[in-house]
């Protein structure tokens, strides 16, 4: 892929992307309504956002044109695996409530990933509509939401990120519209494994834990020049084992 304009790298945890790219030489900024490391350029509301420009209405949108790329790691509180296990009624965090309270917090919860999933779909539509490209990170493990409730399958699954020099296996599709991905596969599998069930979680709902959605600048550059820029590296094969 050839990136003419600027690279914007969308919700949180973006920022290791967005330095990557800026060391590869690309114009990157982030954008994230938290700003909890103080390098967040941008501290935009992106759900606002999202609304406005498929409403017609002014917004950041307008100032990203077809050269550019936004790379989004859409917030997956309501998708990931972990999130599915919250609508069974014997859900441990349901253990001290009763069978009414169990099926208004269920109930609540599917409200709230309407809302999510139907702002997802608008801001892909966005761009589609714009001729933006845009690549959708998301997990694709287990029961994942996304596996049978999105507009189109995955053009990458990147079944092990530690393979690319990450802290986690976990697995992770990478959604593209309006361009293609590059195909490549740097061996970089050096890093001491972490796991998500050991990680803390988030602070709140609708708030992903810094932890556990951390990225490695190693992948992040090896993701890059693997699936966007189709970039060679010259690292060699690295490896703990």
């Amino acid at each position: 892929m050839i990136i003419n304009g600027k690279v914007h790298c969308f919700f949180e945890q973006s920022g290791t992307f967005k330095n990557e790219f800026k060391k590869l030489g690309y114009d990157a900024y982030d954008y994230d309504i938290q700003n909890n490391f103080g390098e967040t350029d941008y501290t935009d509301d992106l759900f606002k956002a999202i609304e406005d420009a498929y409403d017609g209405k002014t917004s950041l949108f307008d100032r990203i044109g077809k050269d550019d790329l936004i790379i989004a790691f859409y917030p997956c509180i309501y998708f990931c695996a972990s999130s599915q296990m919250s609508f069974y009624l014997n859900c441990v965090n349901y253990r001290c409530l009763s069978d009414e309270e169990k099926i208004k917090e269920i109930l609540k919860r599917s409200d709230n990933r309407k809302e999510f999933y139907d702002r997802l779909i608008k801001f892909c539509a966005v761009c589609i509509k714009k001729g933006i490209r845009l690549i959708v990170e998301n997990p694709w493990s287990e029961q994942t939401y996304l596996k049978a409730n999105f507009i189109k399958a995955p053009d990458i699954v990147d079944m092990n990120r530690m393979e690319r020099g990450d802290y986690f296996k976990k697995p992770t599709a990478y959604f593209y519209f309006n361009c293609e991905p590059t195909h490549l596969h740097t061996i970089q599998y050096d890093k001491k494994q972490k796991t998500i069930m050991a990680s803390r979680g988030g602070s709140e709902a609708g708030l992903c834990s810094e932890e556990r959605s951390m990225i490695s600048p190693d992948y992040a550059r090896n993701f890059i020049c693997d699936f966007i820029l189709g970039k060679k590296q010259q690292i060699g094969q690295l490896s703990l084992f």
